[in-house]
């Protein structure tokens, strides 16, 4: 299913990364759903963006439009940098899927690249991480760290990527303490802080010792380190908020896939299609360990993240129960991707449920 775009995407990285000879440089756009933070989801973004600058120089000129909302609103700023002459845009977010297919449909000579999303068209791409590979070395780090054996994890939506890194993240933990559990609860926000705080305070007033998050602000961090408790750092390195509470940081990496995808395009190469990279890809990685964490925890989860990387360990290798007792992966076999992206539950040991 990704194969095709997979390799374009890694023989991409391998040409020159020299000037175009174009007079004009390519456009190329970003749509943020949030602000520009310190840390976080939109953060990374603008790494890759800024990454994207510095590889192709004045052969491209980069622009952003943040904080614009899903929905209607998303769809008049794609428009709006398609009208400008833009020729790639960029869209990363799940919500800014079905805005993007739409205008593609209007500007079919315009390059449009869904990050997250999972529809493309003939001039829309798609792209996401293997965050999950990064959330299962987070659960052995907190795994071996908690000492409530109690995990708190504040959570956006219950999209499939979202579940795929709470069930990640509880196996991981499983895998190196068969006591743990792991409390979920849902925001139905991507990003607000206030919300978020809340949340992980209240979990912290229920046992819980260490946190994760899936929601765009540092928020979840700053409580963590508030209140003396230990927390896993989501999209960027937030020791800068958290330097006491960060035991491990998941991140993603965007600049050699913005810049592979936009030299494609100046090169007449681009091509539709899908890429879900992970530790193998160097589009996630785990690491910025905090010091609380002992030196041989830390040498663990980097061994493990290299059996990832390598194939050795599969996040998603059966046997594995639900957590309403039922056996979705028998032993010796392993979720095929198709399985991975429809994900609609949560494995053993998560307190919580799926909210429909």
């Amino acid at each position: 299913m990704y194969k095709n775009l997979a390799a374009a995407f890694a023989a991409a990285c391998l040409f020159s990364l020299s000037p175009s000879t174009s007079a004009q440089p390519l456009k190329a756009g970003f749509v943020y759903v949030t602000p520009i933070t310190e840390a976080g989801w939109t953060r990374q973004h603008e790494e890759g963006r800024k990454a994207v600058d510095k590889a192709l120089g004045a052969s491209v000129k980069t622009t952003f439009v943040e904080n614009v909302p899903e929905g209607a609103d998303a769809e008049r700023v794609i428009r709006d940098l398609a009208r400008e002459g833009h020729t790639i845009i960029f869209t990363p977010s799940f919500g800014y899927m079905e805005p993007t297919l739409k205008v593609a449909q209007e500007f079919p000579d315009v390059k449009f690249e869904s990050i997250t999303g999972y529809k493309t068209a003939a001039n829309v791409a798609v792209a996401n991480a293997r965050y999950y590979e990064g959330r299962y070395l987070a659960g052995v780090a907190a795994g071996r760290m908690t000492q409530s054996n109690l995990a708190g994890f504040v959570a956006g939506f219950p999209i499939p990527e979202v579940l795929q890194g709470i069930n990640a993240f509880t196996l991981g933990m499983r895998s190196v303490n068969p006591r743990a559990q792991v409390k979920v609860v849902w925001l139905n926000t991507w990003f607000d802080p206030s919300k978020e705080r809340d949340a992980a305070m209240a979990l912290f007033n229920q046992n819980v010792d260490v946190i994760a998050f899936h929601t765009g602000s540092t928020a979840v961090m700053a409580a963590a380190q508030e209140r003396g408790k230990m927390a896993v750092a989501y999209h960027s390195d937030m020791r800068k908020v958290a330097p006491d509470a960060q035991i491990i940081a998941v991140t993603h990496e965007w600049g050699a896939y913005y810049t592979a995808r936009i030299k494609a395009v100046q090169q007449g190469q681009w091509q539709t299609g899908n890429v879900w990279g992970g530790v193998k890809e160097g589009m996630v990685r785990v690491g910025d360990f905090g010091p609380k964490v002992p030196k041989a925890v830390q040498a663990e989860v980097l061994a493990k993240q290299k059996d990832v990387a390598s194939g050795k360990l599969h996040p998603f290798a059966g046997p594995i129960t639900d957590n309403e007792g039922k056996l979705v992966v028998p032993a010796g076999q392993a979720l095929s991707d198709a399985q991975i992206l429809s994900m609609n539950y949560l494995v053993a040991g998560v307190q919580g449920k799926v909210i429909k």
